[in-house]
């Protein structure tokens, strides 16, 4: 499914593009923005340290059209093939001998001074639960006797977040407060949460979406997939173990999600997709509905996954970024074609600029656990940072970044650039 976009040759006559670790030519992300001086947001694409304005480049009509509303939603519902004819038409006009860049040039602005927004205006919000190693790590906490609950190998699990609160990377968010009861007290209490943690995860685009009552058959579900991008969905620990039975995920969880700005194409990761990793020795097979060859030979991903911190005593004395966990997308136990093909199974319902998250995708040795609670064993055992403090779970001033980087012999290095916030206290 590669062609000559993927040319790890290719170069481009944007500088910083060539060799760039997030943005090659070989990527060319889409995203919204708002240019150094100010005006009217609108979609661009990632071009090493540069952004093209999509609205005013020479590309189609009908993507100058549906880049010019300040957000993707309209870009995303044209489908793959006028995204394909973009990358196509963009690889061209970017790359040396292309022979367009005083057309192209004067539409570059610099990543730097511009204003990066939410990719789309999310009219809904899943989140699954197909990262299996945290699933088990996590159940091993708050269900120490039945840490997977039978139905999790059969159903792609999920629930439905809060659009609402979604904000894009660099956008701060704010510790909540909510009800917390300890073990050994008699009564909840209304409280600022002590048990703040990050998740790291996949955020999935959907593009074309679905009618009221339709399904979308797995073999086709990919089709409604518009791009990905990093997801850190909040979570209050404590709040969360009071109150997620019977009914799920709540306040624990609503309360903010930060997204990355950049929307990696499914074309920008042909290059990276794998056969889904064999179920394990009586694990069931999925149901039908669930099941495509195809799907199941390329409809993973190998995506490295990284998770850093930045305290606010490791900026005063100008100690890096510190990774504390590095995973990979191929620990997914459901594709993203199942998760959206489930979805839509009862007809609900899919429109673009809707938001799904994979859920924590943990790593099966510890230093790959996409969370505090997995790695802190539920806060038992802190995590060591190289300015001597450790964490059990985040502090006010902390900083979470979460990176992704894909890479294969024989092509060029691709990223999704930081998505990343800093936590403020309660108010």
């Amino acid at each position: 499914m590669t062609d000559a976009t993927h040319d790890p040759a290719l170069r481009s006559w944007v500088a910083s593009a060539n060799g760039h670790a997030e943005f090659p030519i070989q990527n060319l992300p889409l995203g919204v923005f708002t240019p150094p001086g100010g005006g009217a947001a609108r979609a661009g694409v990632a071009i090493g340290d540069m952004i093209l304005d999509l609205a005013a480049a020479p590309v189609a009509e009908d993507i100058r059209e549906a880049a010019a509303g300040g957000s993707l939603n309209a870009v995303f519902a044209l489908g793959a093939g006028p995204r394909r004819a973009l990358r196509e038409r963009l690889s061209l006009l970017l790359s040396d001998g292309g022979g367009q860049r005083g057309a192209v040039e004067p539409h570059l602005h610099p990543m730097a001074g511009c204003t990066l927004h939410l990719p789309a205006r999310i009219g809904d919000y899943t989140d699954f639960y197909v990262g299996i190693h945290h699933a088990v790590n996590v159940g091993r906490v708050f269900r120490p006797d039945n840490p997977l609950l039978p139905n999790y190998k059969h159903v792609p699990i999920g629930y439905h977040g809060r659009a609402s609160s979604v904000r894009v990377s660099g956008t701060p968010v704010r510790r909540p407060k909510g009800q917390i009861k300890a073990p050994e007290a008699e009564a909840p209490r209304f409280a600022p949460c002590e048990r703040l943690d990050y998740e790291l995860e996949v955020g999935i685009w959907i593009g074309p979406g679905s009618a009221l009552g339709d399904g979308i058959p797995v073999g086709e579900a990919d089709a409604h997939v518009a791009g990905y991008g990093l997801l850190n969905d909040w979570s209050a620990r404590d709040i969360q173990a009071w109150e997620y039975q019977p009914l799920g995920p709540f306040l624990a969880k609503n309360f903010g999600s930060t997204i990355s700005p950049w929307v990696v194409t499914p074309e920008a990761l042909e290059p990276f997709r794998i056969a889904q990793p064999p179920r394990p020795p009586g694990d069931p097979a999925p149901l039908p509905y669930l099941l495509d060859p195809q799907d199941q030979a390329r409809g993973a991903f190998d995506i490295g996954l990284e998770v850093l911190i930045l305290t606010a005593a490791m900026r005063e004395k100008g100690i890096a970024p510190h990774r504390i966990a590095l995973s990979n997308t191929r620990h997914m136990y459901w594709t993203v074609a199942q998760m959206v093909a489930h979805h839509a199974s009862n007809g609900c319902d899919l429109n673009p600029g809707d938001l799904l998250g994979s859920g924590t995708i943990s790593a099966p040795d510890t230093g790959g656990f996409g969370s505090l609670l997995e790695a802190s064993r539920g806060g038992k055992e802190p995590v060591p940072l190289p300015s001597g403090e450790v964490r059990r779970f985040l502090e006010d001033g902390d900083e979470v970044i979460l990176r992704a980087h894909a890479s294969r012999a024989g092509f060029a290095s691709i990223g999704f650039g930081d998505c990343r916030a800093t936590v403020l206290p309660a108010n």
